[in-house]
């Protein structure tokens, strides 16, 4: 009896808080987490460990999109974990070249240079374009500039923050690295304005076709397309980071798409794996990946085995399920219930985003706690979603939602606003 008495107590001891506290003491607090403590998923749910269930509005920043322990990824992990994991570049393996294969043709390119984070595929690009500026384009050593947009969010190395304007992103970590031209996102003027300037010296165009991390941002429509011709006009790479709106997110394969434009260099993570896996990649054409040689770049764990049969699962789920037509059609859906919401409210003033990767801004300033609140709101109603700028609450749910699953979670964020005190 006694021994089950010190059971039951353990058991109780190791509750939400339990392992809140354990993260605040060990861990270092570079992140905010939202007060939940997550122990299982499947398909568009996640479990507490008290057993509570909740949607999954933000599926990890995207890297879910074919929903939680999706078993046919899930499988391809387990079978080739038992067989071999890592060979390191060294050697061949038989997944890589399936791998390649795959992923090239499915995005329509020549090469892949495989990676494992987003963060090192923006690296890999950067590498990759201010070589091709040298050795293709003929920029002199060392003069190469790339253009990026204000408010971007490209990942978390110092070349990366280098050219972010986000004070947390960048306060204390200089000195910065030079080379980069910052823009406004989503204006076409300022972009032909420093090409027509400096074009001779400009290795390429670095963008997301939809900011993610600045609160959903959308560009105007040709936006993207009137880039890309202006940086074919000037010789310029069309660099398209495509970590949070790729694998059928927006409601086509990639957001270049909806435009119509193929980029020069494409980079690829998160979802590329489904989210089981670190995976990432950067794909281009010969004439611009050619100019990487044996020993001038590379990753120990980038094209394991394990990556690579994740990866291939991942993006068969994908087609399989027509996860972009079913992104793009409940995405339409989503933003016209929320929109029926917002009538009823003044709390909401605006709903944006392409497929399944949209936002809602709440009517109160940046730093204001309200739409932080709102989200705890949203969590006891059983919806998880993030605040991203202090106004701005990004919804993001897996992609195998249904379309009665996804009309529910309207009931819940209007029940949530509508009760907001």
């Amino acid at each position: 009896m006694e021994n089950l008495k010190f059971m039951s107590t353990a058991e109780t001891v190791k509750d939400s808080q339990y392992f809140i506290e354990l993260e605040d003491k060990h861990g270092a607090h570079n992140y905010h987490p939202l007060p939940v403590v997550l122990d299982k998923g499947e398909g568009v749910f996640v479990w507490d460990v008290e057993g509570k269930k909740y949607y999954d509005f933000l599926s990890a920043y995207s890297a879910v999109n074919q929903g939680h322990s999706h078993p046919k990824i899930v499988n391809a992990l387990v079978e080739q974990a038992k067989k071999l994991a890592l060979t390191s570049r060294a050697f061949y393996n038989s997944k890589l070249g399936e791998y390649e294969q795959k992923i090239t043709s499915l995005f329509g390119f020549d090469k892949v240079l495989p990676m494992n984070s987003g963060a090192e595929a923006v690296e890999t690009a950067v590498k990759l374009a201010r070589k091709w500026s040298y050795e293709v384009k003929g920029i002199s050593e060392n003069a190469a500039k790339i253009i990026v947009c204000e408010n971007n969010f490209h990942g978390r190395t110092t070349t990366i923050v280098s050219f972010s304007n986000d004070p947390d992103a960048n306060q204390n970590y200089g000195p910065f690295t030079p080379g980069f031209i910052k823009i406004p996102y989503n204006d076409i003027d300022a972009l032909e304005e420093v090409l027509n300037r400096e074009a001779a010296n400009i290795a390429a165009f670095l963008v997301e076709p939809i900011q993610g991390e600045a609160g959903v941002y959308v560009p105007n429509e040709g936006f993207l397309k009137s880039a890309s011709e202006l940086c074919k006009k000037h010789n310029v790479l069309f660099i398209a980071d495509e970590v949070q709106t790729g694998i059928a997110r927006t409601g086509k394969l990639i957001a270049c798409h909806h435009e119509n434009v193929q980029p020069d260099i494409l980079i690829l993570g998160k979802a590329l794996s489904g989210g089981m896996y670190p995976v990432s990649a950067v794909l281009a054409n010969n004439e611009i990946m050619n100019v990487i040689k044996p020993g001038q770049h590379g990753s120990t764990f980038g094209g394991n085995p394990i990556a690579c049969a994740v990866a291939v699962a991942a993006l068969d789920v994908v087609e399989e399920e027509k996860l972009s037509e079913r992104a793009e059609e409940l995405g339409k859906l989503f933003r016209a219930e929320i929109e029926k919401v917002m009538e009823k409210t003044t709390l909401i003033t605006k709903v944006r985003g392409k497929g399944l990767l949209n936002a809602i801004l709440i009517n109160d300033t940046p730093d204001s706690s309200t739409a932080w609140n709102i989200c705890l709101k949203l969590k006891e109603n059983g919806l998880l979603a993030k605040p991203t700028h202090g106004n701005i609450i990004r919804l993001a749910p897996p992609l195998v939602i249904t379309e009665e699953q996804l009309l529910d979670c309207v009931k819940i964020i209007e029940k949530t606003i509508l009760e907001y005190k």
